[in-house]
């Protein structure tokens, strides 16, 4: 078995009293049952064969034999090269990291008999949210004897969903919290789509301010070549005076 295998089989298993607890795999030598139900690198079944025959197998193909399935009776063990499996794996876990994205839910809050102005300000800010892929939280605050007119803050939430529905739907409906009435409503199109769509926009208009830029300098270079500068000649005069005759 050579160097590099040895070095993977040495991977830390789980130990006793409290120790460190391995997610790693069983391979090669640290698989000490007695036989094991083979699969081949292809995923051929080979069938139930002595470990040792199994590592024999492994060390003859230049791989590892892997503890795919220690549940099974007999264990389940595959011939793979292991450090490319391990790379392969990490390389799916970052990606899966960088693809993944964090919820994130913003928070609007309104009063019953709020204005039209306040209100269309407030939409504003609920219409930006739902764009960039992120949930929002409506709050309607009671004060007084305005927590005896619910009625009033079912309606604005209603009013409120109506008017971005093409943005948004009603995730939570609308319901009493004491002196609030919350209701959520998610995006309809995901984070990562609202990202790659600010990021196409951001560069469009990049785009369209250096072609506006671009055409600007043509006018400018071909006004300044259309320009001819022409210098006044002076002649100088025979006759000063007009009435004298030559």
């Amino acid at each position: 078995m050579h160097a590099a295998r040895v070095a993977r089989s040495r991977a830390s298993a789980a130990t006793t009293n409290g120790g460190h607890i391995s997610t790693e795999l069983r391979i090669n030598d640290r698989i000490r049952v007695s036989e094991v139900r083979l699969v081949g690198p292809n995923g051929e079944t080979v069938g139930i064969v002595p470990t040792s025959d199994a590592l024999r197998l492994a060390q003859e193909a230049d791989l590892d034999l892997v503890e795919i399935a220690p549940q099974g009776k007999p264990p389940v063990c595959k011939l793979m090269d292991y450090g490319k499996f391990k790379y392969e794996n990490a390389q799916k876990a970052r990606e899966s990291r960088r693809n993944q994205t964090n919820v994130i839910i913003k928070e609007m809050k309104l009063r019953p008999k709020i204005d039209k102005h306040d209100y269309e300000t407030k939409k504003g800010h609920v219409v930006r949210f739902l764009n960039a892929g992120d949930k929002v939280k409506i709050t309607i605050m009671f004060r007084g004897r305005e927590q005896h007119r619910p009625e009033l803050g079912f309606r604005l939430l209603q009013k409120l969903a109506e008017d971005v529905e093409e943005l948004g739907f009603v995730e939570s409906s609308p319901k009493q919290d004491g002196r609030n009435m919350t209701m959520v409503i998610g995006p309809h199109k995901k984070k990562a789509d609202a990202k790659v769509e600010a990021q196409t926009a951001k560069e469009e208009k990049a785009a369209e301010r250096e072609a506006d830029e671009a055409a600007e300098k043509a006018e400018r270079t071909a006004a300044n070549a259309g320009r001819t500068t022409t210098k006044k000649v002076k002649r100088r005069s025979e006759n000063l005076d007009p009435d004298i005759d030559v």
